[in-house]
């Protein structure tokens, strides 16, 4: 009677989680907005014209890079984002040489985008350092650092691979530099400012520049191309929501490059919220009235509690429909059990961001790969301790069903699996846990949970956001244990659980 009703407490918690993640409402425009401040300052400002034309609107706020976002557009699943010209060149097309903005039409046409002409201002790469070491190594240009070989260099990770990044400069400058580190673009500024790196890579519209006293080298050999801001979107949305089409193209050639930096600066510096942010100018610039409440802290919590508990609920719940079957069945089959065991461990060692990438294409942005990811990650604590549990059970007990004539399905249901709960329960209560951390990656991708806080607060140099995440997602972890615990003693028989 027990695992009857906790089988149907799990059916009854996996039908409020899938309806908990069910998709958008039909008829909603989705603003897109990459990992870094500038871009989502813009995706905001859209999704603030959009709401004052009174159409539903969502903003899915730090999808990752431009070729997440991009691949977003092309399926459908954004309906519009701000794009750089000298990005669609070098990284989506793979140009070597900037294409045209005819060109860059043309192609887009064929994929069901739009491209609009500028939204007024230039976000270009450069390099720079600080101004008093550029001062004192006399460093004016890039080709100034073929000289400088022990400068420390830290790039962003995006940097360090794209097309237009570190490895077509470093060819075209012949730089030789050696101690050259990839980490998060604003923890570049950072080290910097506390004197921990000589060289990083600018974006030209970052309040950081100032701050940081930064000097600006000059392109000398003109490597870098032009990065117009441009709006990107869907073709069809123009008949499908006229009124959000309308909206959003008031944006154009209404941002120049000072007042980008300004806004970028009211929220990295100033500590403002991007939403505060872009309703201001909007207000102030468009004269446009928007009315968007900010949620409180605890309402923030509620909302990434759910989300976290959608991402390892299901895929938690899933894991066990597909790993105790495999479990069993790699401890009656032993050189199946091989495979099954080699298989759940290989896919272990993927790494989880790689994963989250690879699931993208096929179940796009949003919580699908990162169900998918934690599901995989799931599968091996599960049918490992399903697998040692039964191969566990002494020889003696399996020779005396043997004897009582029990078949090998009764010999599993009512012998085998009730010994093995004990150790299965612990393999479950493991994946758990893991998940519980895991699940933080999936803001990476779109899929909320206690991840997007903190994944902000890194971005913003903000700790209390950083806190935000991390304590309540610490504290879940704590919880699923304990639950899991209770369940043991709710479900194993306490002869067993003795034993």
């Amino acid at each position: 009677m027990r695992v009857r009703r906790l089988q149907r407490v799990f059916a009854v918690a996996l039908a409020v989680l899938l309806l908990q993640g069910c998709g958008q409402p039909e008829g909603q425009v989705v603003i897109g907005s990459k990992k870094f401040t500038e871009s989502v300052i813009l995706g905001e400002t859209l999704t603030a014209l959009v709401k004052a034309e009174g159409v539903a609107v969502r903003h899915r706020a730090s999808l990752g890079g431009s070729r997440i976002l991009f691949n977003a557009l092309a399926s459908g699943e954004i309906d519009a984002y701000v794009e750089y010209t000298g990005t669609l060149s070098h990284e989506i097309l793979a140009r070597e040489s900037p294409a045209d903005e005819a060109e860059l039409r043309t192609w887009l046409s064929g994929q069901g985008i739009r491209m609009t002409g500028s939204i007024g201002f230039q976000n270009n790469f450069a390099l720079g350092m600080p101004e008093p070491m550029a001062a004192a190594l006399r460093i004016e240009t890039i080709s100034d650092l073929a000289g400088h070989p022990d400068l420390r260099v830290r790039f962003g990770s995006e940097f360090m691979e794209r097309a237009d990044g570190w490895p077509g400069l470093r060819e075209h400058y012949r730089l030789n530099q050696r101690d050259v580190r990839g980490v998060e673009h604003e923890l570049a500024y950072r080290a910097l400012g506390a004197g921990e790196a000589d060289l990083t890579e600018l974006y030209t519209t970052d309040a950081e520049i100032a701050y940081y006293d930064l000097r600006t080298l000059g392109d000398d050999l003109s490597y870098f191309p032009r990065y117009d801001a441009v709006l990107l979107y869907r073709a069809d949305l123009e008949q499908r929501a006229p009124r959000a089409f309308a909206a959003i193209g008031q944006i154009l050639g209404r941002i120049d490059t000072a007042q980008m930096i300004a806004l970028n600066a009211a929220v990295k510096i100033e500590g403002r919220t991007e939403a505060e942010v872009a309703d201001e100018f909007a207000r102030t610039h468009l004269g446009i009235a928007v009315d968007r409440p900010t949620p409180g802290l605890l309402a923030r919590l509620i909302r990434h509690t759910l989300e976290h508990l959608v991402l390892v609920g299901v895929s938690l719940v899933a894991a066990i429909c597909v790993a105790v079957p495999l479990g069993i069945i790699a401890a009656q089959r032993r050189r199946l059990g091989q495979i099954v065991l080699a298989t759940v461990g290989v896919l272990q060692t993927i790494p989880a961001l790689a994963l989250l990438v690879f699931m993208i294409p096929l179940f796009g942005i949003g919580a699908g790969p990162a169900l998918v990811a934690l599901f995989l990650y799931s599968l091996l604590p599960i049918v490992r301790n399903t697998h040692a549990g039964i191969t566990g059970v002494p020889a003696p007990l399996r020779e005396s069903a043997e004897a009582l004539g029990l078949s090998p399905a009764a010999r599993l249901r009512r012998i085998e699996l009730p010994l093995a709960l004990p150790t299965l329960l612990a393999g479950i209560k493991t994946a758990a846990v893991i998940n519980v951390g895991a699940a933080t990656l999936g803001a990476l991708v779109g899929a909320g949970g206690y991840g997007q806080p903190i994944l902000t607060g890194i971005r913003l140099d903000d700790t209390a956001l950083i806190l935000e995440g991390a304590i309540p997602s610490a504290l879940f972890a704590l919880g699923t244990q304990w639950l899991f615990e209770r369940a043991e003693r709710a479900v194993v028989p306490r002869g067993i659980r003795g034993r």
